[in-house]
């Protein structure tokens, strides 16, 4: 886990994928514990899934924790990922479609256009690689698992995607090819170098 960037008010660090982004059941080892290690007093602010790799945000005592996620809870956090994802897109969209929990299936999601809360994804074409394509995705909600969900829905999912996608195109790459590579708050902008 590499760290971006520390002042007093936050830390950003690059996440692996495979990493929790905080501890779980049976799993102490996460990206929080090691933030804490470094910076006692880092709160979780955010989270990524553990398959996602990326920018992940902590904040810097309790003060800065409250402010950061208010920003993220009132969208004035600007976040971009890169996919990779089954087939051929052109161009750019808005998926605007309503998430809510699958619970026969959980953890997943699944669109549900009656009881769903609302979730929109701004994506855009970067390139074209082989049969697939290599896409930005902006969240302009937070939903648990959106683009991944988006994406599927789309009829395009992400490769490596045991959850959601057809067994072939999760078996298409050995992990989930969704990384955040930029965050945007209060006029700072951080970047990942990392990608896949």
């Amino acid at each position: 886990m590499l760290v971006v960037h520390v002042d007093d008010r936050l830390v950003v660090v690059d996440k692996p994928a495979g990493m929790l982004s905080v501890p779980g059941r049976t799993e102490p080892d996460c990206a929080s514990a090691r933030v804490q290690a470094l910076y006692p007093d880092a709160l979780v602010v955010h989270r990524l899934d553990q398959a996602t790799s990326g920018l992940l945000m902590f904040a810097r005592g309790a003060a800065a924790q409250r402010e950061l996620s208010a920003d993220f809870a009132e969208r004035r956090v600007g976040k971009v990922y890169v996919a990779v994802v089954a087939g051929r897109l052109d161009g750019e969209g808005l998926i605007d479609l309503p998430l809510g929990a699958d619970w026969p299936n959980r953890p997943r999601k699944q669109v549900d256009l009656v009881r769903g809360k609302p979730s929109q994804t701004r994506w855009r074409v970067l390139a074209h690689e082989g049969p697939h394509t290599r896409v930005q995705l902006e969240p302009l909600t937070g939903r648990s698992h959106q683009l991944r969900v988006h994406m599927a829905a789309l009829g395009h999912a992400i490769l490596g995607d045991t959850l959601y996608a057809a067994p072939d195109i999760a078996a298409a790459s050995p992990r989930l090819l969704l990384h955040a590579s930029e965050l945007r708050i209060s006029g700072k902008y951080f970047t990942s170098a990392a990608e896949f």
